[in-house]
């Protein structure tokens, strides 16, 4: 008769641990050492790892442990021996190519609905996914989002728009991965990104640049045109000025002719898509500085204009101009005039005096933010005179029609 086996109390609590976890999971003894199942799908073959536990009640505590830590990871998508070797502190082997993940990513976004242009995408997606690819197929890879992510942001301070920039596009890639290319439920980066971009040092300075006056301009051109460069980097600064142009848009100017009209006019293909919304392609309106004839349109349409050479990529042409200017005496010394009365200055300082003077000659918010590429709502947040020009030129004007119309 053959003898019975007789089942402990330790052993009968550890499995009815390992049942109550879930439907299908389960714990039994093989070759002295802890074997864990997980059947997560009817009628298919079982998910089996071994546990380096021995069959013993001392290792019972330990063992319970690391099965609800195995069970956790499973939730978050991982197969059994994946969760296992998480578990025990191992990097799991590579599941997947992230090179391919990058390269059909690149394709979604450029090609797809609401499609970036290949420029925007090796500018804000491409450098920081190419990090985190590079860390996933090394050696030793990150086992989680979070610290993925803080590897590839490390370097930028907490708050910079770069950080911001990187963490965003980043969690792009890896929300795409998981919902596109199968990767695994953990892969899933946080809704809220705060944690990551962190938030600048109260004492931080505000990188935003405000306009400067009209004189101020022509004093800087004249001062910089006394050289055939300085002619072509002035003709750069009244674009930027007559016009309220991103430097970036500089490279993306053409002369077009009104159907209607037959009125010449100059044309912006820019397109900037961003979290705020997209600038599409526009008309450019002038807004000449009082007293200038600097005719503008008529030079770039014989194409007789001169304009350094300008690299289109990224931020790279107000990169250029800011390292051209900052070398510059007159730029110096206007720079230390502007700090004096609590301001910056920056190349988008002359973009920032369009809207000024937009406001100044009483056009509403809307036209000069359409003129700009922006919306009505990222006009006024990024201009707040245009907020209270606005304001005070409609009393002004409610006040004077009832003067006028008054017995």
């Amino acid at each position: 008769m053959p003898r019975l086996k007789r089942t402990e109390n330790w052993e009968k609590t550890l499995k009815e641990d390992v049942r109550s976890l879930n439907r299908g999971w389960s714990i039994q003894e093989f070759k002295g050492k802890m074997r864990l199942k997980w059947r997560y799908v009817p009628n298919q073959k079982d998910q089996t790892v071994m546990l380096p536990f021995k069959w013993a009640e001392s290792f019972r505590k330990a063992a319970t442990r690391r099965i609800d830590n195995i069970y956790n990871l499973t939730l978050e998508g991982h197969s059994l021996k994946t969760a296992t070797l998480i578990a025990e502190g191992k990097a799991p082997k590579i599941e997947r190519d992230w090179t391919a993940c990058l390269k059909n990513f690149q394709q979604y976004k450029t090609e797809h609905e609401n499609a970036i242009t290949q420029k925007t995408f090796e500018h804000d997606y491409e450098k920081v996914i190419k990090d985190a690819v590079k860390l996933l197929e090394s050696k030793d890879p990150p086992t989680t989002t979070a610290d993925l992510i803080e590897l590839c942001i490390k370097d930028w301070k907490p708050g910079s728009a770069t950080r911001k920039r990187r963490t965003n596009s980043l969690c792009q890639f890896l929300e795409y991965c998981v919902t596109r290319e199968n990767a695994p439920v953990s892969w899933l980066p946080p809704k809220d990104r705060k944690i990551h971009i962190g938030r600048k040092a109260a004492n931080t300075k505000s990188q935003k640049k405000h306009p400067i006056t009209d004189q101020e301009i022509l004093n800087l051109i004249e001062d910089l045109q006394t050289t055939e460069a300085g002619s072509r980097w002035g003709n750069a600064l009244k674009l930027l000025t007559e016009y309220g142009l991103r430097p970036v848009e500089l490279t993306h100017l053409q002369v077009k002719k009104d159907n209607k009209t037959g009125q010449k006019y100059l044309w912006c293909s820019y397109e900037k898509k961003s979290g705020g919304g997209i600038t599409k392609p526009r008309r450019l309106e002038p807004l000449p500085v009082e007293g200038t004839e600097w005719n503008l349109l008529q030079q770039l349409e014989a194409n007789i204009i001169e304009l350094p050479k300008l690299s289109a990529e990224g931020n790279g042409v107000a990169e250029q101009i800011r390292k051209y200017l900052e070398r510059r005496k007159a730029w110096i010394s206007l720079k230390e005039k502007v700090k004096a009365r609590g301001e910056d200055l920056g190349t988008y300082s002359f973009r920032h005096s369009y809207s000024v003077r937009g406001h100044q000659k009483g056009i509403d918010s809307g036209s000069v933010a359409d003129a700009m590429g922006h919306t009505l709502e990222c006009h006024l947040r990024a201009y707040p005179w245009a907020t209270s020009e606005t304001t005070q030129t409609a009393f002004q004007k409610a006040r004077s029609s009832s003067l006028l119309n008054s017995p």
